[in-house]
């Protein structure tokens, strides 16, 4: 009687994540597209979602998409082709202003706004949330309380790195359970960072996707798994789009929207046929998460 072959183990899994908005929304042009005139620009966010959907299902992946209330308002068709493709809805908030510019209650109204909406519009819990810009950090850890409070199960806003606009460089790089200020208890999910020479230095997302070369991005991850962490990558729906009209704005502003566009697409396709991917929800479900609390 022959014996009966082990299975290969399966792969570490890694969520993939998308933030649904314009590509003039933007924390970098902030101060060179005002709020009052985003109406007034071309939407290109339907196109270039279609496109990034067409390529979760070339790979056969299945993200989690954050969704800007102001985009899902504009665009709930889009919120409904997102989950008709078997994708994850979580919310990036309303209107993209940088959580620690707002008052506790302007972001309190503004977060069960969006996520109402995103619940009607998807027909399923809305459990995730993203900070614009991963807006919280020492300044405004009451954020984390309301989100919590609003019904959240999992936040991804806290970058443990140092940058201009966002970052709590001290906060744990792996998946973790925080206590809140107020005693909430809230899963931290949070983008991804690896150590080179004793620094957290960003990796899998954004500009850092572009920025980087393929196979060091590749090569960090090979790392992370060797780690047991997951990866957290993050894309926007403009990454893939490099004939978007140019918005006027100060150089290292436009040079982090808009360096090596060209390239994401495919470098993302390449990602997900190398390594294993899916919602952030399906990592957490898989992945051990420790039962003591982090107090940040």
């Amino acid at each position: 009687m022959s014996e009966r072959k082990a299975k290969p183990a399966l792969k570490q899994l890694h969520a993939m994540t998308v933030d649904v908005e314009e590509h003039f929304q933007v924390s970098a042009f902030g101060d060179s597209v005002s709020r009052e005139s985003w109406g007034q620009h071309e939407s290109r966010v339907n196109g270039n979602m279609a496109r990034m959907l067409d390529l979760f299902d070339e790979a056969g992946v299945r993200t989690t998409c954050f969704v800007l209330g102001w985009v899902a308002e504009r665009q709930p068709e889009l919120v409904k082709k997102i989950v008709s493709r078997g994708h994850e809805i979580g919310s990036h908030g309303w209107s993209h202003e940088l959580i620690y510019r707002q008052s506790e209650e302007q972001f309190k109204q503004e977060l069960e706004r969006s996520r109402k909406l995103l619940q009607d519009l998807s027909g399923q819990p809305v459990q995730g949330h993203r900070a614009a810009s991963f807006s919280i950090d020492q300044r405004n850890l009451w954020a984390l309380d309301v989100i919590a409070e609003a019904g959240f199960s999992y936040d991804s806003s806290l970058f443990p790195v140092h940058h201009d606009r966002y970052g709590l460089p001290n906060a744990p790089r792996q998946i973790h359970r925080l206590r809140t200020p107020r005693g909430h208890s809230l899963i931290e999910f949070p983008p991804t960072t690896w150590r080179v020479a004793g620094q957290n230095l960003p990796l899998g997302g954004g500009g850092y996707l572009r920025l980087y070369p393929s196979a060091l991005t590749h090569y960090a991850v090979r790392r992370l798994e060797k780690e047991r962490m997951p990866v957290m990558v993050y894309v926007h729906p403009w990454e893939v789009d490099p004939e978007q009209p140019r918005v006027r704005a100060p150089l290292k502003s436009r040079f982090r929207h808009y360096v090596n566009l060209s390239t994401t697409a495919n470098k993302l396709s390449m990602l997900m046929h190398q390594f294993r991917f899916a919602s952030t929800q399906e990592v957490l479900d898989q992945h051990p998460i420790p039962e003591r609390e982090v107090q940040l």
